[in-house]
């Protein structure tokens, strides 16, 4: 009142609230012509022809078809065949493309790091990648595309990848590791925030489906299940096919970073399974009790 009784109109904003009636149920108002009055449809003798129903017809007579009817006709669901290409295909897992160019632009627009482990996490929060497990996203399947122009030294880490995408990621002295994430696990890693903030333990990561095994065990495919004695030499084999010299990444100044490996049931990158991250007080909280030290070291 003070800061409107010094300005000009303060003497009549005063005497207009003094005024005014105090706002109560009794004189609210909608504003003229928010409300409009409801369209009465005839019903039996009481008034209409038609009542909004049309002519004629099962719409017209109260009753309409069921879910699915189309006519008369023969059904979607009955000319698709139950077995064949279809089968299984609500639980056919999808992986999401990242090929090596994108991911050479990302890196020098600056949205990923290649001097740090690159997995799922920073892939989608520089927006190289949408993962959406509840939709049968299962993580990313990276392609060749690019491979002639690819030349960034990295650490990463997929869940698919082609034997170009390989080679071209480990001419320049990279390290590539594909390895299977449960969907619950995946929806942890590209969405770390928002669980953490919930206080909950790491869970473990599930080991991969019998179907998928023979693929993350096998060195050609870089598994994260593979023997690491074979993988130096699935490597070279790689090189002589493609007709490159392999690098040695034992004497590179980020050696400790290119061996960087999570294990087979870990999902971040430097925390275990079981650990507790506190966001407001920025601690890591790390279980004693022995019965949930000996399954989550299991």
């Amino acid at each position: 009142m003070a800061a409107a009784s010094r300005g000009g109109g303060g003497p009549q904003a005063l005497e207009l609230l003094r005024a005014l009636p105090r706002v109560s149920l009794l004189n609210l108002r909608p504003n003229p012509g928010a409300r409009k009055a409801e369209k009465r449809r005839g019903r039996g003798r009481h008034g209409g022809r038609k009542c909004g129903r049309g002519h004629k017809g099962e719409t017209q007579r109260g009753n309409r078809p069921r879910l699915g009817f189309e006519g008369g006709q023969t059904p979607f669901y009955l000319i698709i065949p139950k077995y064949g290409y279809n089968e299984g295909h609500s639980r056919r897992r999808q992986y999401q493309p990242l090929s090596l160019q994108k991911l050479q632009y990302l890196i020098d627009l600056g949205r990923v790091d290649p001097t740090q482990p690159v997995d799922l996490t920073q892939l989608t929060n520089a927006r190289g990648v949408t993962i959406q497990p509840l939709k049968r996203d299962y993580g990313v399947q990276l392609v060749d595309e690019g491979s002639d122009i690819f030349s960034a030294k990295v650490n990463i880490e997929v869940q698919m990848a082609s034997e170009l995408a390989i080679a071209a990621i480990e001419k320049n002295g990279g390290v590539i590791t594909t390895s299977f994430y449960d969907p619950r696990s995946l929806e942890i890693l590209c969405k770390p925030v928002p669980f953490f903030l919930r206080g909950q333990p790491i869970p473990k990561r599930m080991l991969p489906p019998e179907d998928l095994v023979r693929y993350y065990t096998d060195a050609k495919n870089r598994g994260y299940l593979t023997d690491p004695s074979k993988i130096p030499e699935a490597r070279l084999e790689l090189a002589r096919k493609y007709g490159y010299v392999l690098p040695d990444i034992s004497k590179d100044e980020l050696f400790q970073m290119l061996s960087t490996r999570k294990d087979p049931r870990q999902i971040f990158f430097g925390l275990a399974p079981g650990w507790v991250v506190n966001m407001s007080e920025k601690k890591i909280l790390k279980p004693t009790d022995e019965r949930l030290l000996r399954y989550y070291s299991s």
